[in-house]
């Protein structure tokens, strides 16, 4: 538990303001923090999330949280787990290695519950100067052309405070997306489930678990997840018709539990939820001075694990750009984030449903299809890359196009690889701006850009596919900006402006005043005095 925090002076100006302390908005907050911009964070709790809910981090994202200093504790902590199994009634039907190339600093995924990220997000929130304010309420929004009003209910009266940026992180039920009366277009599936996170020493091993009409589940869909600290997480499928607060009772939930474990397997109850599959989103993120992030900006089904993973990358892909925003490039850089991540929002959109589609079929056609598949899938292989309980999350190709040289590796778009480099790992040596990463070539300090020189043969030049001589340049977000095939400054230099003044998408006005393409006056005030 936090303190609540004692109402503010009206009227105060900031530049960021994060609606939502929760898993994603926490990154955001930590990654601007850490890029010198002054930010606060709004949460109308005083504590971390309860429950597991997002359990599963995925390689990326444990790399962005390696970045902003973390991913070593979470690593520490976490259960690795890379093989999956899925069953058919009693019958394994197929099972599958996630596991990364060798040589990676983080796995392909570890399981660790949300409210222990939730608590080292904070602890490094505060420690960067994040102003995190517990119990505060936010009950109006007043968008105009220059930023955002907030009117917040807090612990001893209300106060209002403006934002050059509102940065919407509060959630499937957003106050914020509400108030600005935004809908979600997109499915929600007549469906019901139940998660349960059990404390218990089982002998199951660390896999994933997933089984289609299993015997203590009859004609439905179960999922089984290793946590750390003994716990288990268990997903049961209920069916539209089932009663969200009959399904509720504990006794009934220990049931259904003891069914799926045995008689003799004591366990206690954590955490109890119902949910729905929703695969949705709104029309833009970003809508004048508030940019929204997360699942206030679109929803997934959990089987996949592209909810938090997807809302970090999010935080990721916005931090730099507000950054270099408020350092003077042109607004019109926030734009990108909206077409970047409405990519990636419908890219996990269409694997959700696709899995949601094969694991709960609502037609006799789409049943028939599906129990065809899985009768098949264990004597014929063809048949197992068609079952779908949930394609695991990825990151996102971004379409970044622009003067790049054509190579047979990295592409622009494509996340950097890691690899080790010395005593330590490549994404480790990758700066918070732009970086180059140079092949074989002494190239020198290049003006604004990181460098990063490395061998023109070996394993970093295997992975990126560089020729001797080739650069890899990186945007701070460790996505790929440009591919050269030897170091040319003017060509690096021109990327990199055409990165920072880019106009706006054809039909989509810029989120803010400034002319597309004027030239970046330098760092903000606020910078400056920093």
């Amino acid at each position: 538990m936090y303190a609540p925090a004692p109402a503010a002076p009206d009227g105060q100006r900031h530049p960021a303001v994060v609606v939502g302390g929760g898993l994603v908005g926490l990154t955001l907050a930590l990654d601007l923090a850490q890029r010198r911009v002054p930010v606060v964070v709004l949460d109308d709790d005083t504590a971390v999330s309860t429950g597991s809910r997002a359990i599963c981090v995925a390689q990326r994202t444990l790399e962005i949280f390696d970045r902003l200093g973390l991913g070593s504790r979470m690593l520490a902590k976490g259960i690795t787990w890379s093989t999956g199994r899925v069953f058919a009634r009693d019958q394994e039907i197929f099972r599958f290695d996630l596991a990364p190339e060798a040589n990676t600093q983080f796995p392909a995924f570890i399981n660790l519950q949300q409210y222990y990220v939730e608590a080292y997000l904070v602890e490094a929130c505060l420690e960067a100067g994040v102003d995190i304010r517990w119990g505060q309420r936010v009950t109006a929004i007043d968008s105009q052309p220059g930023g955002a009003t907030v009117t917040i209910a807090a612990q001893d009266r209300p106060y209002s405070l403006h934002a050059d940026w509102l940065l919407a992180c509060d959630g499937a039920r957003s106050f914020v997306r509400g108030s600005m009366g935004l809908p979600f277009v997109g499915r929600v599936f007549r469906d019901r489930f139940l998660i349960a996170d059990v404390r218990m020493q089982a002998a199951f091993p660390t896999e994933r678990w997933f089984w289609f009409d299993p015997p203590f589940h009859p004609n439905q869909s179960a999922l089984l997840h290793r946590q750390p600290d003994d716990i288990w997480r268990i997903d049961l499928q209920l069916g539209w018709d089932a009663d969200p607060e009959v399904e509720r009772d504990p006794d009934r939930v220990r049931a259904r539990v003891q069914a799926m474990l045995g008689p003799d397997v004591p366990f206690e109850l954590e955490w109890v939820s119902i949910y729905t599959f929703r695969c949705r989103r709104l029309e833009r993120f970003v809508h004048g001075r508030v940019v929204f992030v997360g699942d206030s900006a679109h929803q997934v089904s959990p089987f996949g694990a592209r909810g938090g993973n997807g809302g970090v990358q999010d935080a990721d892909n916005l931090a730099w750009k507000l950054a270099a925003v408020l350092g003077g490039a042109a607004p019109s850089l926030i734009g990108t984030y909206d077409d970047e991540r409405i990519r990636a929002a419908d890219e996990n959109i269409l694997h959700s449903t696709r899995a949601t589609d094969f694991i709960t079929p609502k037609t006799a056609a789409a049943r028939a299809y599906r129990d065809a598949v899985l009768s098949l899938a264990a004597t014929h292989p063809f048949a197992r890359a068609m079952v779908n309980s949930g394609r695991l999350s990825r990151p996102c190709r971004l379409a970044l196009g622009g003067d790049s040289d054509a190579w047979a590796g990295v592409r622009p778009g494509d996340p950097a690889v890691d690899c080790p480099v010395g005593d330590g790992w490549l994404l480790q040596r990758v700066g918070r701006s732009f970086t180059l990463l140079a092949f074989g070539s002494d190239i020198g300090p290049v003006p604004g850009v990181t460098v990063v020189m490395l061998p023109a043969t070996g394993l970093a030049a295997q992975r990126y596919g560089a020729p001797p001589g080739g650069c890899v340049l990186l945007r701070p977000d460790q996505h790929v900006l440009a591919t050269f095939t030897h170091h040319d400054p003017t060509r690096i230099q021109a990327a990199i402006a055409a990165c920072l003044h880019a106009a706006p998408a054809p039909g989509r006005a810029a989120p803010g005043r400034a002319a597309p393409g004027r030239a970046a006056p330098g760092r903000a005030a606020w910078e400056r005095a920093a």
